[in-house]
């Protein structure tokens, strides 16, 4: 079986963009009991803590409920609901008390792609095509069997863990707004999606 280097846990204590851009290339690993699953990281975005409207922490002063997790050192995985149907995946980062946080938005699938396959499968018996398994962060997590149960995993753990991946070239890096936060106002502007355009495995264009 293939080995994966994990990184380190101070790979997450660095600023939040910086961390979001990085991010790209790397691999997600998830170690189920069907087998482990294995994602190369296409797009991110960034969520800068307390002053960035479009952060959970947003005017936080201190943990609350979901975002308990933010609040620690960053390399915990930060995980919730939306439309009480879909799980996103979200990467803690910077120094504990800084509530910041990178969301995985896409990935290209690397490894263990019949089991992604058969839990991205419809009631109606229909599979996606392979650069529609992980291309938006809903759709990542259920095809990385990703849910609550992984809420405040370490990102350096046995089970749910990032390793080094595949070096972007810095030319096939851009940047642009982020993707269904108009609620942000002018945050909603903010240059904090990252995307890898070398590749087709993004869920919107940039």
């Amino acid at each position: 079986m293939k080995e994966y280097r994990k990184l380190p846990p101070e790979f997450y204590l660095r600023d939040t963009l910086t961390v979001a851009r990085e991010l790209l290339g790397k691999y997600l690993v998830h170690e189920t009991p069907e087998g482990r699953l294995v994602c190369r990281i296409t797009e991110t975005e960034a969520y800068c803590g307390p002053e960035d409207k479009a952060c959970h922490s947003y005017q936080k002063k201190a943990p609350d409920g979901r975002t308990n997790v933010m609040y620690r050192e960053g390399g915990y995985a930060y995980i919730y609901l939306i439309y009480g149907m879909y799980h996103c995946f979200n990467v803690v980062t910077c120094p504990a008390g800084q509530p910041e946080a990178v969301l995985i938005r896409s990935a290209k699938p690397v490894e263990g792609m019949e089991i992604m396959s058969r839990l991205r499968r419809s009631r109606k018996g229909t599979i996606p095509k392979e650069k529609d398994l992980l291309t938006g962060p809903g759709k990542l997590c259920t095809a990385m069997a990703i849910d609550k149960a992984l809420y405040g995993e370490a990102l350096w753990g046995s089970r749910l863990y990032l390793t080094e991946g595949e070096r972007v070239p810095e030319e096939q890096i851009k940047t642009g707004p982020r993707i269904h936060v108009d609620y942000a106002g002018e945050d909603a502007l903010l240059p904090y999606r990252f995307c890898d355009v070398g590749c087709a495995y993004l869920s919107q264009k940039i």
